[in-house]
């Protein structure tokens, strides 16, 4: 018995040593997974998103239409006599010598005040409205090119015309009347033969064809 005490002692310290070598890994395993599963990595946040706002539309820009009115002037040369009238954009003009020669033209009004009017027999007028007072520009007629200018007119000054039947004999006349009435330019066609216009009564329009009245009246587009 005496032989055995020291190598018995021998193990049990060993067994012991065992053993307490085992439980500190044991608990070292679990204190670290522990402290891992209470410290999460934080989560990033995402990027805050930024909002575009959406451009506010352009107001479109205001329409100032051309204002309804007549104009009446002279070419340049001072062989005709030129009358525009207005009215909702479009335009009618009349080109007069006074003796055989006219033409009635008409078209659309841009906002900017241009104009490009046309007539028969490839007869035009280009111009343009100038502050609402005067009207510039050309009229091609019967191959010639005159330049003129027209001013804003007042009543009884404008355009007219006058269209009927005296006797057998259809009749067609225009007139640009200026300068409060007492100047007027015109002519009537009587079946397709034109020759200087007589005066109308700038008041009523009345005007006296062959012995007949016939009333001219303002002209609009």
């Amino acid at each position: 018995m005496k032989r055995f005490g020291p190598l018995f002692t021998l193990l049990a310290g060993l067994v012991l040593g065992l053993f307490m070598l085992s439980l500190n890994a044991t608990t070292g395993t679990q204190s670290a997974s522990s402290a891992y599963e209470e410290s999460p990595s934080p989560k990033a946040s995402p990027a805050p998103t930024k909002s575009t706002a959406s451009p506010s539309p352009s107001p479109s820009p205001s329409r100032t239409p051309v204002p309804d009115a007549d104009y009446t002037g002279r070419t340049k040369d001072d062989s005709a006599s030129v009358a525009v009238s207005l009215e909702d954009g479009k335009a009618v003009a009349y080109f007069c010598d006074g003796r055989d020669k006219e033409s009635w033209l008409k078209g659309d009004v841009e906002d900017d005040g241009t104009m490009r009017l046309t007539g028969k027999h490839g007869a035009k007028l280009t111009g343009t409205l100038k502050e609402g007072k005067r009207i510039s520009g050309t009229v091609d007629v019967d191959g010639g090119h005159y330049d003129f200018t027209a001013d804003k007119a007042k009543k009884p000054d404008g355009l007219y015309r006058a269209t009927g039947r005296v006797g057998d004999t259809d009749v067609d006349g225009g007139w640009i009347v200026r300068q409060g009435g007492r100047q007027q330019v015109g002519i009537l066609t009587r079946d397709g033969e034109a020759s200087p216009a007589p005066r109308i009564d700038p008041e009523t329009g009345a005007v006296t064809v062959d012995g007949e009245q016939l009333t001219a009246r303002p002209v609009t587009p």
